[in-house]
């Protein structure tokens, strides 16, 4: 059966974020949305680099197990390269991000998904939520520690177990599905779950028709709540193309794959903007970029350009004095955690500096030792864990002194251990007296080896 994807996808930077870390692609046949994290560091380099890799997957036709095959090798060849570009520049050490992709292979749907970006079905009128978070939080409703609306509260909620790091042992969940006329998928970042109740964001979905008014609801509800993160949602509606076409097989790119950066370029979409893009590769030209004079205004007077340039110059001072000093209150309401002379530290502001002057300084030294962590925190640590909020940043504190103090619960038992093997193995001075023949020699107690506990994997904080 011929089906497609009837498609829409939005973005926002969000009511606190400057600049936005999440990317999304909607096409005919893929639908894939990744929420970059490092914030300065680069989460918006990791999101895009993972979906400009997925994008041509779009225009391909697999089976089913080619299409498995064809989504994992794509991504593990995109986050090779996050590892490269991390090599390259080691200011994006500490960026990554997660990924949900769903990719269509006749009638069935590939979906990867890593991290704790979500995905949701509707089929028949119910709305299931079809992935499970890979985030601390969700490890202790597993356990039972916490209940799923504890977690939606819990100020742990933004720890992230796996994501894309460009580590080769970074793996998605993958899992292939039966795609039916009718269903519609929707691929979000947290920007949209955190701060949009589940039951609203159900009702959005069961309520319109069109995906692009679903998709701008929900970031208009998102943006309603006070979202301060990002927010990118991404629709698909399964289509059947013997009943219809689909309205449009323009893909949409929103989000940091969207824009141009240093070192990267936008997806194009279109066959026009593909050759425009490969044209402009070719001749290293930016036509069009440069301003022109229209032959109508005539060239200007000299006293009327040294009044414009005069003007201009004193605006530009008046909305640079005004941006800094705004720029500077904004930056006193921001945290990030990281270490100073092996402890880790609490700083207010960003981890930024303008020219020779830094934007943050230490607010709290606390006595958590760096080396007594995990190896995983020390690397996420070492690129700095950003805050909106100093509640946020208080409990990822909490957080680590538990860790440290579980850390050395741990080695003391294992020294513990290795001593106590050590007094097994000395050799037993034979007594002085001989034994009697008609003493039954008693064997001693035999020693039982000491459980160890290892620490929980360490969570690793997001956007």
């Amino acid at each position: 059966m011929p089906i497609a994807f009837n498609y829409a996808a939005r973005s926002d930077v969000g009511m606190v974020r400057t600049n936005n870390e999440d990317s999304g692609y909607a096409g005919p046949h893929l639908l894939a949305m990744a929420d970059g994290m490092g914030g300065h560091a680069g989460g918006d380099v990791a999101s895009s680099t993972i979906i400009g890799a997925l994008a041509d997957l779009d225009d391909q036709a697999f089976s089913g197990a080619e299409a498995t095959d064809a989504l994992l090798a794509r991504i593990a060849l995109a986050n090779a390269q996050l590892g490269d570009r991390v090599k390259e520049d080691p200011s994006l050490r500490g960026m990554g991000t997660t990924l949900i992709a769903l990719l269509r292979s006749r009638d069935k749907l590939v979906l990867t998904h890593i991290g704790d970006s979500r995905a949701f079905l509707v089929r028949d009128g119910v709305v299931t939520q079809i992935t499970k978070d890979h985030s601390f939080v969700q490890n202790l409703v597993d356990e039972g520690r916490i209940t799923a609306e504890e977690a939606q509260t819990h100020p742990q909620r933004s720890l992230v177990t796996k994501v894309l790091t460009g580590q080769p042992d970074d793996e998605p969940d993958v899992v292939v599905r039966q795609a039916i006329p009718g269903d519609r998928y929707l691929i979000a970042s947290d920007g949209l779950t955190d701060y949009v109740a589940r039951d609203t964001i159900d009702e959005v979905l069961l309520g319109e028709r069109k995906p692009v008014d679903a998709c701008e609801r929900l970031v208009a509800l998102a943006l309603r709540a006070g979202a301060p993160d990002n927010v990118t949602v991404v629709i698909g509606d399964v289509v059947d193309l013997r009943v219809g076409p689909v309205p449009t097989d323009v893909p949409t790119v929103v989000g940091a794959a969207a824009a141009t950066r240093k070192g990267t370029r936008p997806i194009p979409v279109t066959p026009a903007e593909k050759a425009a893009a490969l044209t402009k590769e070719a001749t290293g030209s930016d036509a069009g970029s440069e301003d022109v004079e229209l032959a109508e205004e005539g060239p200007p007077t000299r006293r009327g350009r040294t009044l414009r340039i005069l003007g201009a110059l004193a605006v530009a001072v008046i909305v640079l004095a005004g941006g800094l000093y705004a720029g500077w209150l904004w930056t006193q309401s921001q945290y990030w955690v990281g270490v100073d002379q092996n402890r880790v530290v609490l700083n207010r502001g960003i981890d930024q500096h303008l020219g020779p002057v830094s934007l943050s300084r230490i607010e709290r030294r606390t006595d958590i030792a760096a080396t007594a962590l995990p190896d995983i925190y020390r690397v996420r640590l070492a690129g700095g864990v950003e805050f909106d909020n100093r509640a946020d940043a208080d409990a990822l504190l909490r957080s680590l002194a538990v860790q440290a103090r579980a850390c050395e619960w741990f080695r003391d038992q294992l020294q513990t251990c290795r001593s106590v093997t050590d007094d097994w193995t000395q050799p037993t001075p034979s007594p002085s007296p001989s034994p009697s023949p008609n003493d039954s020699a008693s064997p001693g107690p035999s020693p039982s080896a000491s459980p160890t506990t290892s620490p929980t994997t360490a969570p690793i904080p997001s956007t």
